[in-house]
């Protein structure tokens, strides 16, 4: 699955994996149910509701997406921690390399597992990476009954705040 990068990105959003509709269309989060692109918009990233084939208009408002694992799977519990930590690796030289302002990955559970940080929070994090601040986002799979759209857009707005600041 491609990443949608560039250097200097406002934030750089981190999947989990890409889910089998995602792998099948070659667009991030393309599953009807998964709320990131509705949530996106709720919380002012962007202008208007994008769908996933339009990912590619995210570098033009200093967003992007990339993936903790590269593996496609249906669900994420499919994953092994030692592809977690792999990816958690992996990640970290993408970010050094691409400097965004903001890493934010979407999913605690994922997070604590890529880089070995079991009481992580959703909100911003203390870890650094480069020069890079990371912020850990509820993961917006419909799968996630926990969050609804309306308070992850507001999470997500949180970090939209801090980022424009």
């Amino acid at each position: 699955m491609p990443d949608v990068v560039a250097d200097g990105l406002r934030v750089l959003f981190c999947g989990i994996n890409p889910g089998l509709m995602t792998a099948a269309t070659g667009h991030h989060f393309a599953r009807p149910g998964n709320r990131f692109w509705p949530v996106l918009h709720l919380s002012g990233f962007t202008p208007r509701l994008l769908k996933p084939s339009e990912q590619g208009a995210l570098p033009s408002y200093g967003l992007g997406i990339t993936n903790v694992v590269a593996r496609a799977t249906a669900r994420a519990d499919e994953l092994t921690a030692e592809e977690y930590v792999e990816g958690g690796r992996l990640l970290t030289a993408k970010v050094e390399r691409l400097r965004p302002r903001w890493l934010a990955v979407v999913g605690v559970t994922a997070y604590r597992a890529a880089f070995g940080d079991r009481k992580a929070v959703v909100g911003p994090q203390e870890r650094t990476i480069g020069t890079s601040r990371v912020w850990v986002l509820p993961n917006p799979s419909g799968l996630n009954a926990h969050w609804t759209a309306t308070t992850m857009a507001e999470e997500f707005a949180r970090l939209r705040v801090t980022a424009e600041a």
